[in-house]
């Protein structure tokens, strides 16, 4: 559902209205002469996969889907540091698409998005039910963001079966991409280290799917997540508190409990197969 919404939507619509749109790098291609124009190539601005060549495949494990989401929130995030101040200064670029580019494109959707998703949804949704005083509209909590979740599904229709699902796994991814964010922003930690998505390719043709790298041949401890699992044990508790003390009528215990089995889930890498 996120590629398609992304494929289908943010670069069609992006490329017919000639807007600034995010590039898939694998299995895209780019033509010199568009780089030529634009200003030339900086290795300064490589934090994403897009000077590798590689086969079109999705992450194999979800180890390397985790490397995967990391590197595609920090590198935006560093990019936008990066970059802001040469878009703002140049003289081809129309004020329109500065601030569209700036706002809607960087600070919005690859900065805000994730912050609100798990600063909201991951702690101070769950943190009302400790402070009854505390009181968030329905249509903030619930009807908004689902019409965004529905538009953002139907381009994929045989997958809406799975939507409760991708929404509590996309909840729980959300803390790696905050802090994903936070280093590529202020440039600490692994902000340089560059680990491209794990690639299985033509090995599945000579070996067989017994021989195939699992997620349970990877040693417990490096599949195990401290921060998912300690925020998965803060949402169990205001579940639980919820039921007992719970005076609201949102019910908000159901979204809880789902919410900490998700992130126990992908606390303990029992993802994939």
């Amino acid at each position: 559902m996120s590629l398609s919404y992304h494929f289908t939507v943010e670069q069609q619509v992006g490329s017919s209205t000639f807007a600034f749109f995010g590039f898939n790098g694998t299995a895209g291609v780019w033509r010199i002469t568009a780089l030529n124009e634009s200003g030339g190539w900086n290795d300064q601005t490589t934090v994403e996969d897009m000077d590798v060549a590689v086969k079109s495949e999705l992450p194999c494990s979800f180890n390397a889907l985790r490397s995967q989401q990391h590197r595609w929130t920090c590198g935006p995030a560093n990019l936008f540091g990066k970059m802001a101040g040469q878009i703002i200064r140049s003289e081809n670029v129309s004020l329109w698409k500065k601030q569209y580019m700036l706002y809607s494109f960087f600070f919005m959707r690859k900065v805000v998005a994730h912050i609100l998703t798990f600063c909201f949804y991951c702690v101070i949704l769950p943190a009302t039910v400790l402070f009854p005083e505390v009181t968030v509209p329905k249509w903030a909590a619930f009807y908004l963001p689902a019409l965004i979740t529905l538009f953002i599904a139907i381009g994929k229709p045989r997958s809406v079966y799975l939507l409760v699902l991708w929404v509590l796994f996309e909840n729980a991814m959300s803390m790696l991409r905050t802090k994903a964010l936070v280093m590529g922003l202020f440039e600490t930690g692994r902000v340089q280290e560059w680990v491209v998505t794990e690639k299985l390719g033509d090995g599945l043709k000579t070996k067989l799917i017994g021989q195939v790298p699992n997620e349970h041949q990877v040693r417990f401890r490096d599949r195990v997540h401290l921060l998912e699992l300690l925020l998965g044990v803060y949402l169990l508790f205001c579940g639980c508190y919820d039921i007992i003390y719970g005076k609201n009528t949102l019910y908000l215990y159901v979204y809880l409990l789902m919410q900490s089995t998700a992130f126990f889930v992908v606390g303990f890498g029992f993802v994939g197969k």
